[in-house]
This record gives C-alpha cells, sequence and structure tokens, in this order.
C-alpha cells in the first residue's frame, strides 16, 4: 500500500531531533514536494489528537511560528521549543543557522 502524501510528512518530521526545527519548504523539499510549502501546513494542521507528530518543531522560513486559525497554538507551541532548548530572540525569531535541522546527506 502507498503511503499518503500526509504520512510521507509526518515520517520526516519525526525525524527533526529535539531542539531542532525544520522549515515548512524545507519538509516539503525533503519530502520529494519541491514548492509544496503549505501542503506541509495543511498536514500538520489536519493532526488530532492523540498523536505524537512533533509538530512543534516546524516553523515558517523566516524562523518564526506561523499563526494559527486554533486560539492558543502558536504560545503552545513557543513553549514546547522551548523546553527542548530552542532560544526565541526578542522579536519571537528563532536563529535558524543555530536551531534549523541539517539532516545527513541533504542539500
Amino acid at each position: 500500500m502507498r503511503e499518503s502524501k500526509y504520512q510521507i510528512i509526518y515520517n520526516m518530521v519525526f525525524q527533526i531531533p529535539a531542539g531542532k526545527v525544520a522549515t515548512y519548504g524545507q519538509i516539503a523539499r525533503l519530502c520529494g514536494l519541491p514548492g509544496q510549502a503549505r501542503q506541509v501546513g495543511y498536514a500538520l494542521a489536519a493532526l488530532r489528537e492523540p498523536h505524537d507528530v512533533p509538530w512543534q518543531r516546524v516553523v515558517n522560513a523566516k524562523g518564526r511560528i506561523s499563526d494559527r486559525a486554533e486560539t492558543g497554538c502558536e504560545s503552545a507551541q513557543k513553549t514546547l521549543l522551548e523546553a527542548e532548548g530552542v532560544i526565541f530572540d526578542h522579536r519571537g525569531v528563532i536563529n535558524l543557522q543555530i536551531y534549523q535541522w541539517q539532516p545527513l546527506g541533504a542539500d
């Protein structure tokens, strides 16, 4: 049985280690979906409890937490990332030079 596009995305997100982040576009590229960063966002938004996908480790290309339709998700994401040791600057930005995941073998 062929994996769904969402399952492929979830499997990639599972690979991001604690204390690191990846961007939506990065996950899309790693999944063979270049230019489909929004598809990654849709997949993560489709998650329903209970799940163990570390969705909090995916941020936008500017190193920011993206706005969500559901109230409180942004602060929950920030709290989860800070608990993993990710530091935000005074503007709420993560330094991707420090915290962006660089998988082995990726370009």
